[in-house]
């Protein structure tokens, strides 16, 4: 049970950012690159089969969290973070 709640957790953190919205264009830029940095074999590895579209990338890339590599899982909760206050 805490297994499953915390993958739901996780889950729904790349979800939200996955879809969240930077401060500014310069770090959301920064962030989206990192990500792409970090989680472009992933992408490729998982959901190869998906076609692009409709949020079918992002989904598959939700649905398979447990299996994305800790840099990706890593770039994905950094970015999740708030960012301070300007």
């Amino acid at each position: 049970m805490v297994r499953a709640r915390s993958l739901h957790q996780l889950r729904r953190a790349a979800a939200a950012m996955l879809t969240a919205a930077a401060a500014s264009a310069s770090s959301a830029q920064a962030q989206r690159q990192e990500i792409r940095q970090a989680c472009t074999a992933d992408m490729r590895a998982l959901c190869s089969g998906i076609m692009p579209g409709s949020g079918r990338i992002k989904q598959c890339m939700i649905d398979k969290f447990d299996r994305l590599s800790e840099g990706c899982k890593s770039a994905l909760k950094a970015a999740q973070a708030p960012s301070p206050k300007q």
